[in-house]
């Protein structure tokens, strides 16, 4: 054999010397926006860079040259898999802001569609993640498409609210700009009822599967330590054994009105982040029932009706909105100057956040594990880059 071959393969299967690889932006787990650059030994890996950035639009300067009633439907676009949690956060910063109180109802109406997007974006996260680890292999091609119309349903529900089904402006500064339509409530309660009994046959499909076992349990360990030092926040905090929900914290929205639990693991792998979602599907259903049982009447703005774009001025000064999001701490911080736009504005993203926890977990693990623990992880790069 040609030595020059010989020394190839040697690096690829085991040899000491060591091989780089770049895993992304064109990898299907990748989604064409993330680059992971690995440093191998065999199959080991034994460095992670991460590079960002393919997916960067400027967000938070666009932010600066748009009003406070143009830009809630450009929030939409940070996390568009979950974007409501977005335009909450960056209302919220203006109310803040100006001091601007929200009725009663329009509260609610908030956490009634935070809580089915969660949903909706804990069902592409499940499905997607399952694809990843080994599709049929694993079961993963099933839940997949269980998820993805499940999540239609939901998706189904946004289109009937305000005719949009991925990006939808439903928030605004002081409230909501739509109320739920006839029909509406009684739809909303059929599917989450029948979202909470699919729940269950995915847990049976993926907790009796050892493959899915053996690709989760142990695998991309965050500890209790290194989660807190490095500031991740959500689904991976809390499976690392941190008992911290922002809806909980610092209460927002009327969120105190509402019973539900905050589930928390110990061991910090990829089936802790698993075990704490899948709690979340539960305890997101619970919510949304309880608010469509008490529903208070009453305006779902505290403004009139926006005649024009520059309507909206926020007096001089500034604050930063958080909200708890599927994937963790959603954040905007807004500085104003009287005018009708901000002076400047400043995403927190749960996902740039939650990133940069990968170089300290993936080393040790194999090749195929990165996959894995990349999609435990649940990263959405719009929020990553803004």
């Amino acid at each position: 054999m040609d030595p020059e071959a010989r020394k190839v393969i040697e690096m690829g299967y085991g040899g000491a010397e060591r091989l780089t690889m770049n895993m992304g932006p064109q990898h299907p787990s990748a989604h064409g926006v993330f680059r992971a650059i690995l440093t191998l030994q065999g199959e080991t890996v034994v460095g992670m860079d991460a590079v960002i950035g393919y997916l960067h639009r400027c967000h938070e300067k666009l932010g600066e040259t748009l009003t406070y009633t143009q830009y809630p439907s450009i929030a939409s676009k940070t996390d568009y898999v979950a974007a409501m949690s977005s335009e909450l956060a960056y209302v919220r910063a203006a109310e803040l802001l100006g001091k601007i109180e929200v009725p009663k109802r329009a509260q609610y109406l908030r956490v009634l569609v935070g809580e089915l997007q969660r949903i909706a974006s804990h069902c592409v996260w499940l499905g997607t993640w399952c694809m990843d680890m080994g599709g049929a292999l694993g079961g993963g091609a099933t839940v997949f498409l269980y998820c993805i119309r499940e999540r239609e349903m939901v998706l189904d529900l946004f289109e009937a609210l305000v005719g949009a089904r991925l990006l939808y402006g439903f928030h605004q500064v002081g409230g909501t700009r739509y109320d739920l339509p006839a029909g509406w409530v009684q739809t909303c309660r059929e599917t989450v009822d029948f979202i909470d009994r699919r729940i269950g046959e995915w847990e049976e499909m993926l907790e009796d599967n050892d493959f899915f076992l053996a690709r989760a349990r142990g695998v991309g360990v965050i500890s209790r330590e290194l989660a807190q030092e490095i500031g991740i926040s959500g689904p991976l905090i809390r499976a690392s054994g941190v008992n911290y929900d922002i809806r909980r914290a610092e209460p927002y929205s009327s969120y105190e009105d509402f019973d539900f639990k905050v589930p928390v693991e110990t061991a910090g792998d990829c089936y802790a982040r698993y075990r704490v979602r899948m709690v979340e599907f539960r305890e997101s259903s619970k919510i949304v029932r309880q608010v469509l049982d008490g529903l208070p009447a009453g305006p779902i703005s505290s403004r009139p009706g926006v005649k024009s774009v520059g309507q909206v001025r926020i007096p001089k000064g500034e604050a930063y909105a958080r909200v708890e999001g599927p994937r963790g701490e959603v954040g905007c911080y807004l500085v104003a100057d009287g005018s009708a736009k901000p002076y400047r504005m400043k995403w927190r993203g749960a996902s740039f956040s939650n990133l940069a926890v990968l170089p300290h977990i993936i080393p040790g693990h194999k090749v195929a594990d990165v996959v894995a623990i990349l999609g435990s992880v649940d990263p959405v790069f719009g929020e990553v880059d803004r």
